[in-house]
């Protein structure tokens, strides 16, 4: 919560203690709703039905929409049957959908019966699409024109049935429900003449650009930004129009795929619930079985280090920089994993590409191995040799180092690359390849590359 909503919760407090309630509906209807679900969030339970009912009937639907899913479940218990009508009058068939999916059962029930027939069968409709498609985020609240439409017919329309649609800005021109064209109110004002039809100033063939309704959401919010469209419309496959998908909604869906890879990518199971509102044993939950995991599997590092007990017997000095080595190559795989895995989901990167990424990635590799290996060469020389004054480590034994660290990088930025884009290409994924994965792995190759190195040079 911000400082300024915290300031706008100590007034309301104070001025309820006072029973002020005209003042305090004077402040909430100059505020935005997502500032007064903010504001709301750290209200008590029992007093969110009595701020609610303060405010207007469509500023407070809006507000609604913009809480969170707990405090919706407390706000519509302590509603009466017809408030909630009201509020479920107010909404958009599209944020029903979403309150809907996140109440329990009981709850539903309620919403539902509340809801006009026409609000309940397009809920219902939309809750049969599957998970994170773009029929499970649209609304079916448009408008729709004719194609024989005259442009002041269109306008007429728009001014009599926008007051309930989402968006007006963009038309969709249907002919038998299929979807033939689009047009702009910009296009419907600026037209010469009003008699002019509405197929002679839509937009239609390949500039007209759609989307199934099984499409995946992340999919279409992309488009959405690539296309730098508003809404875009969602089709069946006989191309029938069933609703749009608007710019708000593609916000919400990109936010949530960019939380959840980064969840993904820091080993840790996705969870639709915020950090506040998880409780400690969610967050175990979701933890344990990426840290159980990786703790088996930092066993093979275990056993490398045991079966190479001896070679370290003989030479005491090689001990020391072996987490510097694992620490750097880890470092090194997960900068390539981070960029790829990035590309990947931006769509700039195809499975066709990966010999060209993976000779990108040596070239960076060398370079950066190589000044690395520099820089090591001279700190093992003047700081562990020299300051610290330890005389087990000699020139080679430097040279074991920095030769480890050369490959090692190398090693580790090809398999940063290769390990996400060909978890890519077998339907998983890409995010799972991420920091954990990739510095467990490349631990392991770097120990060996190490232990295999120090034999052939100092024949141990």
């Amino acid at each position: 919560m911000t400082e300024h909503s915290v300031t706008v919760e100590n007034t309301l407090q104070s001025l309820l203690a006072s029973k002020k309630y005209p003042t305090i509906r004077d402040i909430l209807v100059t505020m935005n709703p997502a500032d007064i679900a903010a504001v709301f969030s750290g209200c008590e339970p029992e007093q969110l039905p009595l701020l609610f009912r303060l405010l207007p009937k469509e500023l407070a639907a809006e507000s609604f929409v913009e809480m969170e899913s707990d405090q919706q479940e407390l706000l519509i218990r302590g509603l009466s049957d017809s408030e909630l009508r009201q509020v479920m009058d107010e909404l958009y068939v599209d944020d029903a959908v979403d309150i809907v999916e996140e109440m329990p059962a009981n709850v539903v029930q309620r919403i539902l019966a509340q809801s006009d027939p026409q609000m309940r069968k397009e809920i219902n409709e939309i809750l049969q699409y599957p998970e994170n498609s773009a029929g499970s985020v649209m609304t079916t609240e448009y408008v729709s024109l004719r194609p024989d439409m005259t442009v002041g017919d269109a306008i007429l329309r728009i001014r009599r049935t926008g007051v309930d649609k989402e968006t007006i800005y963009t038309c969709y021109v249907l002919e038998n429900r299929l979807l033939v064209g689009t047009v702009s109110v910009k296009s419907l004002l600026l037209a010469p003449s009003d008699m002019q039809t509405i197929d002679s100033v839509m937009e239609s063939g390949s500039g007209l650009i759609t989307v199934n309704t099984h499409t995946d959401q992340e999919e279409v919010a992309q488009m959405m930004s690539k296309y730098n469209l508003l809404a875009i419309p969602v089709v069946d496959s006989d191309n029938r129009m069933v609703g749009i998908v608007t710019f708000d909604d593609a916000m919400d869906v990109m936010e949530d795929e960019t939380t959840e890879d980064m969840e993904i990518m820091a080993g840790i199971t996705p969870s639709d619930k915020t950090y506040l509102r998880s409780s400690p044993w969610d967050l175990f939950k979701h933890r344990i079985p990426w840290l159980a995991l990786l703790m088996v599997s930092a066993t093979f590092t275990g056993l490398i280090i045991t079966s190479f007990e001896e070679a370290l017997a003989a030479q005491v000095a090689l001990t020391a920089f072996i987490p510097m080595l694992m620490d750097t190559g880890g470092n090194s795989g997960s900068q390539s994993s981070v960029t790829v895995i990035r590309a990947i989901s931006l769509n700039e990167l195809e499975f066709r590409d990966l010999p060209s990424v993976i000779w990108k990635e040596i070239r960076t590799a060398v370079m950066c191995g190589i000044a690395l290996a520099i820089l090591c060469f001279a700190k093992i020389m003047l700081v562990d040799r020299m300051l610290l004054a330890n005389d087990d480590i000699t020139v080679l034994v430097a040279a074991v180092v920095c030769l480890t660290m050369l490959v090692t990088i190398i090693i580790a930025k090809v398999v940063g690359c290769v390990l996400p884009m060909c978890a890519k290409k077998l339907g998983f994924d890409p995010a799972v390849m991420a920091s954990p994965f990739i510095t467990t792995t490349v631990d392991a190759l770097s120990l060996l590359v190490y232990f295999s190195i120090a034999n052939g040079l100092l024949h141990l």
